[in-house]
């Protein structure tokens, strides 16, 4: 199994990365939340990994944080949360909001997340509420960094591989290009898009 990985950027798209460790190129799928903390590509880059084995497939998936990654592992514990969803609530929601999100069970802000339903809402704050407020932990905040490019089209592909209506992220980022203006890099984009859908759907702005 794959636990860390250290090496260099080669690509990166909001939908997966490539990190060069000795020459050896590994695709590795990440949260938005690790997504904006990158450098640009030939930056060197540390990630904490999870290797997620299937019969036909072998994926990775990095974060920036050990705390992101403790709170990926145990969103895949509960039932009906694969590692695609999981990885869709850490893009929709940062760490500390989702332990927010648990100590108030605010089941409409994860409803806000694409493919979270009330039942599994319901279920993510049940089986994991507990275990934070045990824990009371706290995770590290996370900023954006700049990034150049189409910025508007990558921040539109990424919403929609994560599972937003072509229509519903179209007209989020027409309103955060507004706010932000043309140029806006498309980490910024991003966030303030999901900020929001989220709001739009009952969740906190």
């Amino acid at each position: 199994m794959i636990g860390h990985l250290c090496g260099k950027l080669h690509h990166k798209s909001p939908e997966q990365i490539i990190l060069d460790v000795n020459g050896v190129g590994y695709c590795v799928q990440v949260p938005l939340s690790t997504f904006y903390e990158l450098p640009g590509p030939g930056g060197q880059v540390s990630l904490h990994i999870h290797t997620h084995v299937r019969e036909d497939a072998l994926q990775l998936y990095g974060f920036r944080t050990a705390d992101e990654r403790e709170i990926f592992l145990a969103l895949v514990t509960v039932n009906g949360v694969g590692p695609r969803l999981a990885v869709s609530i850490l893009s929709g929601i940062s760490p500390d909001e989702l332990r927010r999100v648990l100590m108030s069970q605010d089941h409409r802000r994860l409803q806000a997340v694409p493919g979270v339903g009330r039942k599994i809402a319901e279920r993510i704050v049940l089986e994991l509420r507990d275990r934070w407020k045990e824990r009371g932990d706290k995770a590290e905040e996370t900023a954006p960094a700049g990034q150049g490019g189409d910025a508007h089209a990558d921040a539109l592909s990424a919403l929609m591989n994560l599972g937003y209506r072509a229509s519903e992220a179209g007209k989020a980022l027409g309103a955060a290009q507004k706010l932000l203006g043309e140029d806006a890099p498309l980490e910024r984009l991003l966030k303030e898009a999901l900020r929001t859908m989220a709001a739009s759907k009952g969740g906190p702005a």
